[in-house]
């Protein structure tokens, strides 16, 4: 499964996540979503689930601010393009969001998304060129390794209400 980020560019280029693995060559940045690729998306209805990996080749991040993503998704296609999930519930480390629940980085997005997929070695690359990487690695490292043996939606979403019994 490889790595893909689709750079939106409304960031902090020396703050932004995806744009330092573009740099450091371990995701490749793409102008345009391939039909085998699954897109992370906040507005999907389906969850990402291992059985994923089995439906497509690349796994692909959007960069966007989370400020910014409602306007992202209204008027660009972006969010349609390939195979959309929506990450289960897991708890950011980057400094700027640390501890909340669901505000991922585009790294930290990759790495759980690669990890749930079954690429672990690919979510340790992708988290090591960070400072606060490990943390994410720890802060979920129970919840992702049941994620990544759940097979079903429904077994992702029991998972879900297991660690985050407040979560709707």
């Amino acid at each position: 499964m490889k790595p893909q980020v689709y750079m939106m560019r409304q960031d902090d280029p020396f703050k932004c996540t995806a744009a330092k693995l573009a740099k450091f060559r371990i995701v490749e940045s793409v102008k345009f979503i391939r039909k085998d690729a699954i897109v992370l998306s906040p507005f999907s209805k389906i969850l990402l689930t291992r059985n994923d990996s089995q439906v497509a080749r690349y796994v692909c991040a959007v960069d966007c601010s989370w400020e910014k993503a409602e306007d992202v998704a209204r008027h660009k296609r972006v969010f349609s393009a390939g195979i959309s999930r929506i990450l289960p519930a897991m708890l950011a480390a980057n400094p700027i969001n640390y501890a909340k629940l669901g505000k991922l980085s585009s790294a930290e997005a990759l790495a759980g998304a690669l990890y749930i997929l079954g690429e672990k070695q690919t979510a340790i690359d992708i988290t090591n060129k960070f400072k606060w990487g490990h943390t994410f690695l720890d802060l979920n490292a129970n919840l992702l390794e049941d994620y990544s043996k759940a097979q079903t939606q429904e077994q992702i979403m029991d998972l879900e209400q297991e660690y985050f019994p407040n979560l709707k």
